[in-house]
């Protein structure tokens, strides 16, 4: 007995020494975003008007940048709102106008409106415009196409541009087929993969090194590591980054999922749970069952609102990259009704960058075989990009 009390002593203070050194450790290295990392890009900033390409996302510890900046008497000239908004409180895909901040008065230019880059008179009245932004890692993810176009427009008017980085929660994670530049859209501008592996800072570097700007001047640009990152790392966002990404699961299954919204299909939009699901009126795959409702700021009119689904809850499901099984078996599922699975069949292209999946998945094609056709891209991919890594 007095053993048995012994060892069980022992153990308990092994597993509180490990806690302890494992809390140890990340104290000592915590990743520390680029905007956290004020006194190095604060200098570039001071006596010069500044522009701000930002969201809800643009966080220094708790506090919004804007108001960091503003606090340290930094001339606050415009904030450029991209998707979903500046307060992440938009649908996707809704357009909204050029207003003025209703907290600081600073006048609001919509790049999710009638306009996705800015003119030159806009941009004549700023020396210097910053970026940051959280990425997820994902091609079709439009915040990277917002960064291009700034990155245009900065270079047009011979302004700087500082790139904040932030981890890619998909940081390590390179798949997906490359965008063929027939099927250029503001859904997927560059020839990258659907997971490119980079982060945002990572990104810019290429798409300035690489030509992939329609300017003949040369861009100013610059960019604020992160510290204590490596691209391996599992980074959990302290802040979702847009209304229909609420979690890790979301964002790890987002490259898989969002080929169903050229499809019939419902992925959780207007649910509690959007890009953890999928589901269908009258053609199932599964036994779980969920109805879209109206949720303004997320998906104010969702497929398939108000109608009872089953299909299946992804929410246990470990994915990692492009997991081609939920595409394949809902596409054979609907073959074998003759029902059209591909309702809008230029969008999944655009998706995807290519209408070579489409076609694949049409023809009966396995995920083996689909994903083999990447791999000589991908190879070429993560050679042309190592110039412009930043982390190990």
């Amino acid at each position: 007995m007095k053993l048995t009390m012994l060892f069980k002593a022992i153990l308990a203070l092994c597993l509180f020494s490990i806690g302890c050194f494992s809390v140890s450790v990340s104290a000592k290295n915590p990743i520390i975003v680029g905007a956290e990392q004020i006194e190095q890009y604060l200098p570039q900033l001071k006596g010069k008007r500044v522009g701000l390409v930002v969201n809800q996302t643009s966080k220094v510890f708790d506090e919004h940048l804007v108001d960091v900046l503003l606090k340290k008497n930094i001339d606050v000239s415009m904030i450029f709102a991209p998707e979903h908004g500046f307060r992440g409180d938009r649908d996707a895909g809704e357009k909204f106008d050029s207003s003025v901040d209703t907290k600081t008065g600073i006048p609001l230019v919509s790049l999710y409106g009638k306009n996705r880059k800015p003119s030159i008179s806009t941009m004549d009245n700023l020396d210097v415009i910053v970026f940051d932004i959280q990425d997820v890692g994902v091609r079709f993810y439009t915040y990277i196409s917002t960064m291009h176009y700034m990155m245009e427009a900065a270079s047009d008017a011979d302004v700087e541009f500082i790139v904040l980085d932030r981890p890619n929660p998909n940081g390590a994670i390179v798949d997906g087929p490359i965008l063929e530049k027939e099927f250029r859209s503001f859904v997927g501008m560059h020839p990258i993969p659907l997971l490119h592996g980079m982060t945002v800072a990572e990104l810019a570097l290429m798409i300035k090194g690489e030509g992939w700007l329609a300017s003949d001047k040369e861009l100013a640009l610059s960019v604020v590591k992160v510290k204590n990152y490596r691209r391996n790392l599992a980074y959990s966002l302290p802040t979702k980054p847009s209304p229909n990404l609420p979690n890790a699961h979301s964002i790890a299954l987002y490259p898989s999922l969002a080929f169903f919204e050229a499809t019939p299909v419902s992925i959780g939009r207007g649910t509690p749970f959007p890009f953890q699901v999928i589901g269908h009126d009258n053609i199932h795959i599964g036994d779980f069952t969920f109805t879209p409702i109206s949720t303004p700021g997320a998906a104010t009119k969702p497929k398939l609102m108000n109608i009872k689904l089953q299909g299946e809850d992804l929410r246990q499901v470990d994915s990692h990259g492009i997991n081609l099984r939920f595409i394949l078996h809902w596409y054979k599922a609907f073959a074998e009704q003759g029902i059209t699975f591909f309702n809008s069949p230029k969008f999944m292209d655009r998706l995807a960058g290519t209408d070579k999946l489409r076609k694949a998945i049409i023809s009966g094609q396995s995920a083996e075989q689909i994903k083999l056709s990447w791999r000589a891209g991908i190879i070429k991919f993560k050679h042309n990009r190592k110039p412009y890594l930043l982390y190990p």
